[in-house]
């Protein structure tokens, strides 16, 4: 067994985009891989034949991040190959080329092209298609574009979203596409926003949500029933203020979740409803299971997309979140509910066929597999990151819970050293989720694994504000720096305790987004870490609300004030006010084109540590967005890891 590299990641393979085949004999994914010299990921379309048992290459392009299947032996997917197309592409023609290729072998082959940016499409039939692709109301005719590229015109909130730039009066709207006539038809108008879309199974029907907004985009979203054969749009959503996460047809009926928003604000976990044909709404979900119907379990080893809700047959297949782990469970129309998977780890995208399961998932210390279930027997079907486990020495979480305030348990993790000796001392690293309506796991986490290759034991926990415990453990509205720092430091006393090992003279903390926040809260109320590195963080919740792709609608929900009805709340929860108390060496990690937690955030309390002489260094990606440490480019990403490893390994060893 040999040590853990830095850029041992660059080997990993990520999957997702899991499909089964109309017949359900075949798989179709998606695997992903980092080219570094290149720095760059590449992208191909894999099969796995259940009935062979192995997965084989499909496509070789290297660009392939999605795909439908048309039948049972075609897959239908969008590139660009063609160096003209490209070349149209490049002089900033919009434009989606979309290619056949049967799944037994063969050349894939051009069948047609929409003439806008393409998101997301379902077949209606051989020539008859559901796009979903981007409309700008502002956007300059093609022969302007070189006079338009020095200007930005921003008339609405939000103008920018993290990971897509610059988003001033840009909505994904959905078209009916013909593919022999070449006509495209809008859907939806020019001020919604599709956020995603259902296709019955005869093919009449799409269900909608949609978000529609001028000036300002408000909480919450509209349901809508668009009939193919008639052209014909219905408003299905709530009279009240409601936002929907998910739709689709069950059956004779609709079944969708979503949240009202009341009592515990936009994180308030969704409920599942089901809508009867007169239109009469009820709850399928019983209020007592008090989950978020997602995957909020963090890795760093994840790229690409994932299906986490699903109609299949009677019932409608969702995820959740519980405590350390995720789930896939299945509810039927009249309530009946069952968790469907039981191991624990991470499930990060499945299909499902009848009643058959398979998904990619994190299981113990492994990275991303294909995994199959089968009359509740799970087995795992791919081994493309084997090797990691088999050559490479990795530490194993070891849990650690305590009792907070009010006699909630908290649940924590310590990573020891991989060559661990108990006569000798070790620093350590207190490493904060973000969110902070995530968790932590016990899954493979790799610049976790790396620190504990480097000499350092590692720790973690899941503070109240997490997820997977109910809305009333992950609310911490106004609260923000008060009960989750308390819960925080008393974990970190415990590892201590019962830890010893661990030199109490020579820790680190770390985290990003949240837990930036709290990086930079934690080092201006105590001094007991003598490192740290704040990555993509938030300093300011008044320059946070008024300059971030969020921060309007966040900074009033999370912080339960604006700038203008409680400034004085938000500045002191902000950790630039205790900017002049800090002593701790602290390195701050930011993306040029983070517009979650804006570079202002981190250069804000940079400036005041350099102003109150403290030792601190500013390190900003260029071309990188707020995920930078899951999805940035290779280089980027070791680059980031190194930076944050240095500066531990300067302070801390």
């Amino acid at each position: 067994m040999e040590k853990l590299k830095l850029n041992d990641m660059t080997k990993y393979r990520s999957l997702s985009g899991i499909k089964y085949a109309p017949d359900g004999k075949n798989i179709g994914f998606i695997l992903h891989e980092m080219d570094e010299k290149n720095n760059t990921y590449l992208s191909n379309i894999y099969i796995y034949n259940l009935e062979k048992d192995k997965s084989f290459q499909l496509t070789s392009g290297n660009k392939e991040t999605n795909f439908v299947f048309k039948d049972e032996k075609t897959l239908l997917f969008s590139t660009i190959r063609d160096q003209k197309d490209q070349a149209r592409k490049d002089r900033g023609e919009k434009l989606t080329c979309y290619y056949e290729i049967a799944i037994d072998g063969g050349e894939a082959n051009k069948v047609f092209e929409v003439l806008l940016d393409v998101s997301g499409i379902e077949l209606v039939d051989e020539d008859t298609f559901i796009i979903k692709a981007l409309y700008d109301l502002n956007a300059p005719k093609l022969e302007d574009l070189a006079d338009e590229k020095d200007y930005e015109v921003l008339d609405e909130i939000p103008f920018w979203q993290n990971g897509k730039g610059y988003s001033n009066k840009k909505r994904n709207r959905l078209y009916t596409f013909n593919k022999t006539t070449n006509t495209i038809k809008p859907i939806t108008d020019e001020y919604t926003n599709v956020e995603n879309f259902k296709i019955n199974d005869d093919q009449s029907m799409v269900l909608i949500i949609g978000n529609k907004f001028k000036d300002k985009m408000e909480l919450g979203s509209n349901l809508y029933k668009y009939n193919i054969n008639e052209n014909l749009l219905e408003d299905l959503s709530m009279k009240a203020p409601f936002n929907y996460s998910f739709a689709d047809f069950l059956q004779d009926e609709i079944v969708f979740a979503g949240s009202d928003m009341l009592e515990f604000g936009m994180n308030k976990n969704a409920l599942i409803y089901k809508m009867d044909k007169a239109g009469e709404v009820m709850t399928l979900s019983d209020l007592n299971l008090d989950y978020n119907l997602r995957n909020s379990v963090g890795s760093d080893t994840r790229y690409g997309s994932y299906n986490s809700i699903k109609v299949e047959g009677k019932y409608l297949y969702y995820m959740t979140t519980e405590y350390d782990s995720s789930y896939i469970n299945r509810i039927d129309g009249t309530g009946n509910y069952e968790r469907v998977t039981k191991e624990k780890g991470a499930v990060d995208g499945f299909d499902v066929f009848d009643g058959n399961i398979v998904f990619i998932g994190l299981r113990d210390n492994k990275l991303q597999e294909l995994y199959k279930l089968e009359n509740d027997k799970e087995s795992q079907i791919t081994t493309f990151n084997q090797w990691v486990l088999e050559t490479k020495t990795l530490s194993k979480p070891e849990k650690l819970s305590f009792e907070t305030d009010g006699g909630i348990i908290i649940e924590g993790w310590v990573m020891k050293p991989v060559d661990f000796d108990e006569n000798k001392k070790y620093p350590g690293i207190l490493n904060i989720h973000g969110g902070p309506k995530t968790v932590y796991g016990a899954v493979y986490f790799h610049e976790m694994q790396y620190w504990t290759n480097e000499g350092y034991a590692v720790f973690f926990c899941n503070p109240r504000g997490s997820d997977g415990r109910g809305n009333a453990f992950s609310d911490i509205r106004g609260k923000f720096g008060d009960i989750d720092y308390k819960d925080i430091m008393k974990f970190t006393d415990l590892v201590l305790a019962k830890y010893p090992f661990i030199d109490e003279n020579k820790l680190g903390v770390t985290g990003g987004s949240y837990g930036g926040f709290m990086t930079n809260w934690i080092i201006g109320q105590t001094d007991r870490f003598k490192a740290a590195a704040s990555q993509r963080s938030i300093s300011n919740w008044i320059s946070k609300f008024n300059t971030t792709d969020i921060g309007y609608y966040f900074v009033e929900d999370q912080q339960a004030a604006t700038p203008w009805n409680d400034m004085q709340k938000l500045w002191d929860q902000s950790p630039l006010k205790f900017a002049d108390k800090v002593k701790t060496p602290t390195l701050f990690i930011h993306s040029e084109e983070d517009y979650r937690c804006w570079m202002a955030e981190g250069l804000q309390m940079y400036t005041a540590l350099k102003y109150h002489g403290v030792e601190s260094r500013f390190c900003l990606f260029r071309g990188e967005n707020h995920e930078l440490s899951r999805s940035g480019k290779p280089k980027h990403r070791i680059r980031r890891l190194k930076e944050i490893t240095e500066w531990f390994d300067k302070y801390l060893k």
